[in-house]
């Protein structure tokens, strides 16, 4: 059984300091697990710590999908020998899409969300209920591998809703957590007294400066002891903006401050991994977050990439950091052998990381229109989570009354990219926030908007924004009215129909291959889009960078013919999809 008091941690009676890693099981391929978890292991550390983002797990209302996942997870670091740390939400951040949460859950609350809202609770309850026997047959009082369970996340940032929490926290004891509960938030007053429960475990958050970070925690909490949960050796990227890094000597220099102030800790990330689909996320302000502006920050969505600057890199290879820290951690254990402890005593081994194919080209030789839904009519845009669409396409059309001479189109509440077409003429590229001038468009045409949700935002008061045409399309001060609506999910890969030739929507190519091994692919002359590998939808590319190339994981391709789509969104027509030997992150 793990107990604790203001000195640290014990299990079963003996000292023991965690050491632990942050590993999202969602962001790696399950085929990819035991390199990832036996090189955390490898790396000094004894624990791995994961978030659930419920919404890939409940993607519509009572429709259940990949529960097995955090299971087989689990016990895969259990064979590796690593405790684990579990982090269930329901909201997580993590820079994944609306924080974890189900669009279709904060299209219905909206700001009832993350609070006692009987409506939001229900719907936490009825996933908790389907979730947690997975996690619960794991404790480690059972003989399992799971040390602890977070109650909620970074509460303290978001809300002060201290029943909710307290919800939270008796639901996850009615169905048996019976390791510690445990909150995390960051070191600041306001934080800590909004997201800690009486009774539960508190830890805080941060990159540097870790005794400031302790004291702060101690004075609210004098008998917990000094805990990072985050502690943020790296960044993650935003499209349009500069590549993430940080000096390996300066965060190897704080994870040893750490150590030394008696703290245990969970490096965020140990391995980023890739946000792979639809699952990135967006930010509504620059890091590190200290404006509260949040109505006049830009928009900023989360690249594809989450490889974090992490010791572990997007593909699983040890860098200059993991080297640096596995000496901290060396160093550590040998002065402190009691507390440096593991769930076997196995001397764990450098793993081997899949090979990354040779460079090669992917002709894109066949086309296929897009296959767009049934239409719904509607007087005004309908939003995405009203017709039941997470994310992907809608192709919103409508006639303008006519004859007018030229006049403003303005789409209020874009969410977040489009295509305008008037008469079937592409006409102009509109998006969210970039405080473009409308469009000046005659009457009596037909215009035709193809809108894309990027990711929803993951921190802040706008997390479980809606997607699509929120607000509604004026054409000088006059509304729009009478459209159709024709949506297109994009995960799994839409079934169309393939012919030789040019032209817009899906192109696909396919490459034989003798071997099977990681790849990064870049699509040239490509301005923004989406590529399938096999079917399986990598996520978002984006000629702005940083990130030029995306991660192509070696589960997911096969030895023979593999099969590549491709759709571009802006007004070029990339002829082929690139296999490089290495990423590039910008």
């Amino acid at each position: 059984m793990l107990t604790y008091d203001s000195a640290g941690f014990r299990l079963d009676g003996r000292p023991l300091r965690i050491l632990s890693g942050a590993v999202h099981y969602a962001r790696t391929r399950p085929g990819q697990w035991p390199q990832r978890l036996a090189a955390v292991r490898a790396m000094g550390l004894n624990t791995v710590e994961t978030y659930v983002p419920w919404n890939l797990h409940e993607p519509a209302p009572g429709r259940h999908e990949r529960l097995a996942e955090l299971g087989e997870f689990l016990d895969e670091a259990a064979r590796q020998g690593l405790w684990a740390i579990v982090r269930p939400g329901p909201y997580i951040c993590a820079e994944w899409d609306n924080g974890g949460l189900p669009g279709w859950l904060t299209a219905r609350v909206g700001r009832r969300a993350r609070t006692s809202d009987p409506e939001y609770l229900a719907a936490v309850d009825a996933f908790f209920d389907v979730l947690m026997p997975a996690v619960v047959a794991r404790q480690s009082d059972r003989g399992g591998n799971v040390l602890m369970v977070q109650v909620e996340n970074e509460y303290g940032s978001f809300g002060s809703d201290g029943a909710y929490l307290r919800h939270l926290a008796d639901g996850l004891r009615d169905r048996g957590v019976t390791v510690p509960l445990f909150t995390s938030d960051g070191p600041e007053d306001h934080m800590l007294t909004g997201g800690t429960l009486p009774g539960v475990l508190a830890t805080v958050n941060f990159g540097s400066d870790p005794e400031e970070a302790f004291a702060a925690l101690r004075r609210h909490r004098p008998a917990d002891p000094p805990f990072c949960m985050e502690y943020w050796n790296g960044w993650f990227d935003h499209w349009g903006r500069p590549h993430h890094t940080r000096d390996a000597e300066d965060a190897a220099g704080t994870l040893r401050r750490i150590l030394a102030a008696g703290g245990s800790v969970n490096l965020y990330m140990a391995h980023g991994g890739t946000s792979f689909g639809t699952t990135a996320g967006a930010n509504h302000a620059d890091p590190p977050f200290n404006s509260t502006d949040w109505e006049h920050s830009p928009f900023q969505p989360v690249t594809t990439s989450y490889d974090y600057d992490a010791p572990l890199d997007e593909r699983g290879a040890p860098t200059a950091k993991y080297r640096l820290f596995r000496e901290v951690l060396a160093e550590f254990a040998a002065a402190r052998p009691e507390e440096a402890r593991y769930l076997d005593d196995r001397e764990p081994g450098p793993p081997p990381v899949a090979p990354v194919l040779p460079e090669a080209t992917v002709p894109l030789t066949e086309r296929a229109a897009l296959p767009f839904g049934p239409a719904v009519a509607s007087p005004v845009p309908p939003t995405f989570e009203e017709l039941g669409l997470e994310h992907g396409l809608v192709r919103y059309t409508a006639e303008l009354p006519g004859p007018r001479p030229p006049l403003p189109l303005t789409v209020e509440g874009l969410r977040d990219r489009a295509t305008l077409r008037v008469d079937g003429g592409r006409a102009a590229e509109l998006e969210r926030g970039t405080g473009q001038e409308p469009p000046a468009v005659a009457g009596g045409v037909r215009i035709e908007l193809l809108v894309e949700s990027l990711g929803r935002v993951n921190y802040g008061p706008q997390v479980g924004e809606t997607k699509g045409i929120t607000g509604g399309v004026r054409h000088e001060r006059q509304y729009v009215h009478g459209w159709r609506a024709e949506p297109l999910p994009l995960d799994p890969l839409p079934a169309a129909e393939f012919t030789a030739g040019d032209g817009e929507g899906l192109a696909r190519g396919t490459l034989d291959l003798a071997e099977t091994g990681d790849a990064f692919l870049a699509v040239p002359g490509g301005h923004h889009g989406y590529v399938w590998a096999n079917g399986f939808l990598l996520g978002r590319y984006d000629a702005r960078g940083p990130q030029r190339t995306l991660y192509c994981p070696q589960p997911v391709l096969r030895a023979g013919r593999n099969t590549f789509v491709l759709l571009e969104l802006g007004d070029a027509a990339p002829d082929r999809i690139e296999l490089r030997p290495e990423a590039d992150l910008g």
